[in-house]
């Protein structure tokens, strides 16, 4: 594997967590193990490895970019996300009301609930 690949691992599992992306692996396939080669180089090794920006950070507008566009299960992988990048729930919600003023009202009421929903779960029991 190459540098980026395992660069881009090391930071996957720091942000989503071993139990995700031990999943992700277990369902790769010969289909999408292109993909996920692709997705590891270059989101992960590349862009969320840079030092220019912390992973709280990253996680926000990551967060504001996936609400903006529509992208559920994203949104809701990454708010899972925020217990291991340092985004508060109070960050979210600054994220998100960005969301509504720059990408529309509808898209962040579906990102708030979406966010609701995740935390509710995150929640100890």
């Amino acid at each position: 594997m190459s540098d980026a690949f395992e660069k881009g691992m090391k930071v996957r599992r720091k942000v989503l967590g071993d139990t995700h992306v031990n999943s992700a692996e277990a369902n790769k396939t010969p289909f999408d193990d292109d993909f996920q080669t692709f997705i590891t180089e270059g989101a992960w090794g590349s862009v969320w490895s840079r030092p220019a920006l912390t992973s709280r950070e990253r996680s926000m507008i990551t967060i504001a970019l996936l609400a903006a566009q529509g992208h559920d299960d994203e949104v809701a992988m990454h708010i899972r996300a925020t217990a291991n990048t340092g985004a508060t729930m109070n960050d979210v919600k600054e994220a998100l009301l960005h969301v509504a003023v720059y990408a529309g009202v509808p898209a962040a009421n579906r990102a708030f609930k979406i966010a609701k929903a995740e935390y509710a779960r995150m929640e100890p029991t």
